[in-house]
């Protein structure tokens, strides 16, 4: 197996003093590494009768888009208020200091289908929560949150406690 973690480069202080940033535009860069990547998802979630990936913006559309397209499934985005430009569900969450919120297409998730929740990075889980959460309000059911990177420092596998989580890559 390739040693991923080499392909992510650590910024200090981006983007704001004291937050050490893992920027994942080196695995782009690499067509091999990209591919391959992608086929680790894909491996796992194959014959698990997926219906929808669900990509959290922004580096996830990347990741959920080729793995949606090389699963033959649909591909659901979640965004940002005000980014959507059809009707739209809004979940509000905390942060350490103030709140954010994330909106999605109501017609995006059909009752009953079944979806995998992708990110690039899962720190602190509130932005994971809140799209299982749409998810859910849509009808439909988290089969797993899948991660490129999880910083295990920040815990945010506590906030989906009782939730199936992979991350390829742990720091």
């Amino acid at each position: 197996m390739i040693d991923y973690s080499k392909y992510v480069r650590n910024i200090p202080d981006f983007p704001k003093k004291g937050i050490l940033f893992r920027d994942i535009t080196p695995m782009l860069l690499e067509h091999k590494i990209f591919s391959s990547l992608v086929n680790e998802f894909v491996k796992r979630l194959k014959g698990k009768n997926i219906d929808k990936i669900v990509a959290i913006e922004s580096r996830g559309f990347i990741f959920g888009g080729a793995i949606a397209n090389k699963l033959g499934v649909g591909l659901a985005i979640v965004r940002k208020p005000g980014k959507l430009p059809f009707e739209t569900i809004k979940e509000t969450y905390n942060l350490e200091y103030g709140k954010d919120s994330l909106e999605i297409h109501k017609d995006a998730i059909k009752r009953g289908e079944k979806v995998v929740i992708f990110d690039d990075v899962l720190a602190t889980g509130g932005t994971a929560r809140a799209t299982g959460k749409l998810v859910r309000r849509l009808g439909g059911e988290v089969f797993e949150y899948n991660f490129l990177i999880e910083l295990s420092s920040l815990n945010g596998v506590k906030k989906l406690k009782g939730e199936k989580v992979f991350s390829l890559i742990k720091f």
